[in-house]
Formats: structure tokens, C-alpha cells, sequence
């Protein structure tokens, strides 16, 4: 087994330390013997956090960055897993292996622009109290540590869809992880459009629960150590 140190990439409104180590993972990983290394994306956690949703046009620097040139395995949630998506794309020969959880059919079709808009308008405060979805989103944003109004910005960044066809040039092998009351989901259209995939979907759990499952763990410890 090639022993490459595993990236971890939190979602949005996350960081390494509130998502990775409080959940355990980075115990998990380290008591089989993998170097774990964190990476806080921009507007997040120890990163930079600016106001103005162009400066978020691009969110793979600090993965970028933080690989350099050697290869490693990469764990990302939700915004963390398109991301290394994105990055995977750019640069495949830096991945050995992928997990990708919290995404699936979101990345294929078409942003649903009107669900977008509800979550911006929650955010800034002007939403509808009764949109438990939106009310979340918000719960999260102001978590302690968070900046509302960054996170704000990285949702009205411009919009970046993916073209699944760029999904072929993914040559890491990947695990894609997503409950099956998530609202990404269902994941078997990303599972199948990316070369070499397979599928684990979590029983009874939500996008917000995923990196807590115990599933999730047992998923991505068997993947990386086999």
C-alpha cells in the first residue's frame, strides 16, 4: 500500500479543526498510520476572508498550494469535495485516491437558481422564517469563528457549473459518500460519470449529518487502507 498523506477539505461554513478533528476523523487516519493535512479554504477557519465575491472566483489555490508537487489522497465535503473536484481535474496525477462526499447529482445538472437565491436571501437576512433549509445555512454561517458576511460572498461568487465531460480527465480512484436524504443526491449520476468510481450511500442521513456518520468513517478508513 502506498502510504500518501491525506488531504482533508471542509464544506462551507466549516474549517480543518470544526469538521475534521472535532468529528475524529484526523484521530481515525492518524491511528492507521496516515499523515493527515489540513487545508482551510478561502473565507474559512485560519484563511484569508475577504468580502468580495470575486475574490472567490477560484477556491483551489490553497489546495494547490498546499499539495505542491507530491501526490497525496484527499478527503472533501460538500464545497471541500467540488473543489478537489475542480483541482482534481486541473492537475489528476496529484490524486491517488478520492473520496468526494456531501456531492452527487448537484454537480451534473444545472444549478436550481431559485433554491440558490433562497439561501442568499437568508443569509443576508431577508429570507423566509419558515425555510428550515435556509435557517441552517444561517445556523452554520454564524457558528463561532465565522465570518457571515465572507460566507455570504463565497455563495454569490460567480457561478462556476461543471462540465461532466472534464469528469473523464479524473484518474484518481474515487469514493463518492452522500446520504440518502441528502439534498445533493442522489450520487450514482457523479459515481457513474467519473472514470473510475463506486458508491457508498448512508442510510438515514442528511448533507448535514454526513461528516459525523459512523458509516462515513468505516467508508473512507476502508477505502484509504486498501
Amino acid at each position: 500500500m502506498v502510504n500518501r498523506p491525506v488531504v482533508l477539505v471542509h464544506g462551507w461554513g466549516g474549517s480543518f479543526e470544526s469538521t475534521w478533528r472535532s468529528s475524529g476523523l484526523v484521530d481515525l487516519l492518524t491511528d492507521i498510520g496516515r499523515e493527515v493535512i489540513g487545508v482551510d479554504l478561502l473565507g474559512h477557519g485560519s484563511a484569508p476572508r475577504p468580502h468580495d465575491p470575486n475574490d472567490y472566483s477560484d477556491l483551489t489555490a490553497r489546495i494547490l498550494d498546499t499539495i505542491g508537487d507530491r501526490p497525496v489522497d484527499a478527503v472533501g465535503f460538500s464545497l471541500g469535495a467540488m473543489t478537489l473536484l475542480r483541482t482534481a481535474i486541473e492537475q489528476p496525477s496529484s490524486f491517488g485516491k478520492l473520496v468526494l462526499a456531501g456531492i452527487g447529482k448537484n454537480v451534473i445538472e444545472p444549478r436550481d437558481e431559485v433554491a440558490h437565491e433562497r439561501l442568499v436571501a437568508a443569509l443576508e437576512g431577508r429570507g423566509d422564517p419558515d425555510d428550515n433549509i435556509g435557517r441552517l445555512f444561517v445556523q452554520y454561517a454564524d457558528s463561532t469563528g465565522n465570518d457571515r458576511v465572507a460566507l455570504t460572498a463565497i455563495m454569490k461568487r460567480p457561478s462556476q457549473p461543471f462540465d461532466p465531460e472534464k469528469f473523464r480527465r479524473v484518474s484518481a480512484e474515487t469514493l463518492v459518500v452522500i446520504g440518502d436524504k441528502d439534498f445533493a443526491g442522489p450520487g450514482d449520476p457523479l459515481a457513474a460519470a467519473l472514470p473510475n468510481a463506486r458508491l457508498v450511500t448512508l442510510r438515514n442521513c442528511d448533507h448535514f449529518a454526513t461528516t459525523e456518520n459512523f458509516g462515513f468513517f468505516d467508508a473512507v478508513l476502508d477505502f484509504l487502507a486498501n
